[in-house]
């Protein structure tokens, strides 16, 4: 059995009214105004939901502010910490170098020291070698003169 085109327009026409009697016996008008005021009701919801989500962003914004603020003053903390630590190490730096200077002044000291030394031990050497001059010149009078009296006699 098909359908003609004078049925397809029967039902056409007739499908609300079915539709409406099929929603427990409530007449087409009463229906419509069910709709909208459901409608009205999510239109309301789905606002509401609107305003929740734009409360929601908000305070996500807010959080995300405040930890952007906590980060920052932890890192100018540790940027405080660091340029003390750097100070200190320049501090300590300069202690180290002090000291090099003073053991440089020691060394040169010392080295002072070596040099009067050295002299000392030249001036010893020249000593040591006028008396050694003098008692060969001594050892060879003597002998000398132990050889003339040994010919004498």
């Amino acid at each position: 059995m098909t359908l003609t085109e004078e049925d397809i327009a029967y039902l056409k026409a007739h499908l609300g009214e079915w539709l409406a009697e099929q929603s427990l016996g409530k007449p087409p008008a009463v229906y419509e105004i069910e709709l909208r005021e459901r409608m009205v009701r999510v239109e309301e919801e789905l606002r509401h939901q609107r305003e929740l989500m734009r409360e929601g962003f908000a305070q996500m914004d807010r959080r995300f502010e405040e930890q952007r603020q906590d980060m920052l003053a932890r890192f100018e903390q540790v940027d405080k910490r660091l340029e003390e630590q750097r100070q200190d190490m320049l501090a300590r730096f300069e202690q180290v170098d002090k000291r090099f200077e003073q053991v440089d002044k020691r060394f040169e000291q010392v080295e002072k020291r070596f040099e009067q030394v050295d002299k000392r031990f030249d001036e010893m050497m020249r000593r040591h070698d006028r008396h050694f001059l003098w008692l060969i010149g001594f050892i060879t009078t003597v002998g000398g003169l132990v050889i003339a009296a040994g010919q004498l006699l």
